[in-house]
């Protein structure tokens, strides 16, 4: 009796639990805005409207494109089995940020001709750089990538050094094994 009712349990539960995340993304959404103020003088303009709070005033879904801050995405990468597939993961999530650049930095002596075709036929402002590590700095226990990120932190500077004012930006270290989640980009 003790295992029939402990199997329909282990059977009900993930059925259970699929409903209760379900209702909690429901209730997680933000509400649609409530509309502004309407009417209430020449032009549509009220004197005395309900002002809106500055976080919906400038929440990036409402600002322009040109408005917002460019993002760069600085990744690390190395030759390896997966490689492409998991450039492609992540070629696949950028491409869904407005403004992103994506600085893909391999750990080779030259461009890999698998790197330079896959970035050719990616649809992303990209820049594609190189360099290689260091033999004494491939052991373990050390860091892994503290060149590529480097080359392309100085890509960036180096960019930056001849425009004219200083320009909106964020950057991000992407590293090409890890998932990122749109959320991420849109804070």
């Amino acid at each position: 009796m003790k295992t029939l009712l402990l199997g329909r349990f282990l059977l009900l539960l993930p059925w259970v639990l699929i409903v209760v995340i379900v209702l909690d993304i429901d209730s997680s959404r933000a509400p649609p805005p409530a509309p502004g103020p309407r009417g209430g003088g020449a032009g549509g303009s009220g004197g005395g409207g309900v002002s809106r709070p500055a976080a919906e005033r400038t929440s990036p879904a409402q600002l322009p494109e040109a408005a917002l801050p460019t993002i760069y995405a600085i990744t690390p990468t190395y030759s390896r089995p997966v490689q492409k597939a998991e450039l492609t993961r992540l070629a696949n999530t950028l491409r869904q940020v407005a403004r992103l650049h994506w600085i893909l930095v391999e750990d080779a002596a030259t461009r890999s001709e698998l790197v330079s075709r896959f970035v050719a036929g990616a649809g992303l402002p990209c820049t594609h750089l190189h360099v290689p590590t260091p033999r004494r700095y491939k052991r373990p226990g050390l860091p892994r990538a503290t060149e590529q990120r480097n080359a392309g932190l100085a890509w960036l500077r180096q960019r930056h050094q001849h425009l004219p004012a200083p320009q909106p930006g964020v950057l991000f270290f992407a590293d090409d094994d890890n998932t990122y989640s749109l959320e991420l980009f849109h804070e």
